[in-house]
């Protein structure tokens, strides 16, 4: 999906963010493709066998084989640090490669981004291929750090210890000296980032990860670009049909994020899309009677005990692993993490008993995963590329006054998740370089049709983006899947209505009907 505040990002088999979750980014060009490219397209990729990812990257054991014992393939390839510049400074992406099955049958390469902005397609591909293996009959499955992430020239901000204490900050300020905090721990974020990344702040931005793609295009042989996009991912395949409609081949974009919004409606879109699933999982709580953990006989007593909690968390926090305390703002992220999949509302309903009982552990967990924080203590740059990027796209920097103007929208749109969502409107103010665009352009008249998947549940990309970014795609390209059930994005769901129909297409080149609908 999308992106988060000051570094809160979440993080499934798709990664995906909060945001002010939002956000795109590019810059970087005056020049045409043809001219930026010159040098780089003829490049050989070198495939070998893949070493553990690194910290930024997520860190870990090497992938393991894929079924049958094929092993997966690791690669650099080499792209102008700023495209205005072909001839400057570059910039090294890691890919990572799962040849396809039946090479005589081949299709070409499908190249996933599985969002954030700032998730390491070298980690996640391998983690969540047993979903796609279907789609690895025909291709070639690849994916990539983008530019600022993981195993590619990354972003860096602050050190493990600093994280540690960035995320357990009270982000949900209500006096003037914890206003101040909270400003003042923004701008330390930021200039600790300008000064860590070596320059590459300003080059991160997603209409540059889209120049990227293209040229990986180029250098994979493909004459299309055959492309999977999840969350975020869409928002970057949207921009690239943009940028190069003559070179879309098949293109699936699920959890689509609103290509019209600015950075505050996408915000609220965020806020509502959290208080539906929460709304979801405290009815479903209800239903189960005596069975939920969770005290309340209505949906909305449930909710007011969880935010009775949060309220206790801030003024008092609890043990969690270690020396570390479960805080207001973690408990937060750990909701916010197990929301994004059905599957995780088991651990989101005893995470919350168990902190009511003073044991924050399992919700600090989750806030880790959300966050990108190892068993051992250090940090993937998951969040300080999302803010990389989300800044570099986006022009809007909000006061503290209009920041504090907006807060009765947001909390009239969730009493759980407003406050915080709210408040991190503020995160690109202080930040050293400026943004590109309020909305990002995806029209792409002459494309062929672009499938567009969007769940009626999701809470981190609300179903209504998947209609909006359609409808920008432009008449005959955008092709709407609607997915009614819960959790973010649909492919990997289990639906198999869901997967017949985008396997159909990617694998046929059959494209779904007007208002395919699956339950």
């Amino acid at each position: 999906m999308q992106t988060s505040p000051a570094g809160r990002v979440l993080v499934l088999t798709a990664v995906a963010v909060l945001l002010p979750f939002a956000a795109c980014s590019g810059n970087g060009g005056g020049t045409t493709a043809k001219e930026s490219t010159r040098n780089f397209a003829a490049q050989q990729l070198n495939w070998e066998k893949c070493p553990p990812p690194s910290p930024a990257a997520g860190g870990g054991s090497a992938p393991a084989p894929l079924p049958g014992g094929t092993e997966w393939q690791c690669a650099t390839m080499e792209v102008p640090r700023d495209y205005a510049k072909p001839n400057g400074e570059t910039i090294e992406l890691a890919l990572i490669r799962a040849p396809a099955r039946d090479q005589s049958r081949r299709i070409g390469s499908l190249l996933f981004n599985f969002g954030g902005p700032g998730g390491s397609g070298t980690s996640t591909l391998p983690a969540a291929v047993k979903d796609y293996e279907s789609l690895r009959s025909r291709y070639d499955l690849v994916s990539f750090d983008p530019r600022g992430v993981g195993d590619s020239d990354d972003v860096q901000c602050e050190s493990n210890k600093q994280l540690d204490a960035y995320y357990a900050q009270n982000a949900i300020p209500d006096t003037p000296r914890e206003e101040k905090t909270y400003t003042d721990n923004l701008k330390d974020y930021a200039a600790a980032c300008k000064k860590n990344s070596d320059g590459l702040l300003p080059y991160v931005g997603t209409a540059n990860a889209a120049r990227d793609m293209d040229l990986m295009r180029q250098v994979l042989g493909d004459a299309k670009l055959h492309y999977f996009g999840i969350s975020y991912g869409t928002e970057l395949g949207g921009v690239y049909a943009h940028l190069f409609p003559d070179k879309v081949g098949r293109a699936v974009l699920d959890g689509a994020v609103d290509p019209t919004e600015d950075a505050e409606q996408s915000a609220l879109g965020q806020t509502r899309g959290f208080q539906l699933a929460m709304d979801n999982f405290a009815q479903d709580c209800v239903n189960r009677g005596d069975l939920c953990l969770l005290r309340g006989s209505t949906r909305q007593e449930v909710e007011a005990g969880i935010a009775a909690l949060l309220k206790k968390l801030d003024r008092k926090p609890v043990p969690g692993i270690g020396d570390r305390q479960l805080t207001a703002t973690q408990a937060i992220n750990g909701i916010a993490q197990a929301l994004y999949s059905k599957e995780f509302w088991p651990l989101l309903e005893q995470g919350i008993d168990e902190a009511e009982g003073g044991n924050g552990a399992l919700l600090l967990a989750l806030s880790d995963a959300l966050n990108g924080r190892s068993e051992n203590g250090m940090y993937n740059n998951l969040q300080a590329a999302n803010a990389a990027i989300n800044c570099v796209d986006s022009k809007q920097r909000y006061s503290l006054q209009q920041t504090k103007a907006a807060l009765p929208r947001f909390r009239e749109a969730s009493p759980i998740f407003g406050d915080y969502l709210g408040w991190a409107l503020m995160t690109c103010t202080h930040w050293p370089v400026p943004g590109q665009w309020t909305t990002p352009d995806v029209s792409a008249p002459g494309a062929p049709p672009i499938v567009v998947v969007g769940t009626t549940g999701d809470p981190a990309t609300p179903y209504g983006g998947a209609l909006k970014l359609a409808e920008e795609l432009g008449k005959g390209v955008g092709r709407v899947v609607t997915y009614e059930g819960e959790g973010h994005a649909a492919y990997n769901s289990g639906n198999k209505c869901v997967k017949t129909a985008v396997d159909a297409y990617l694998l046929n080149g059959k494209v779904p009907a007007e208002g395919t609908t699956c339950k």
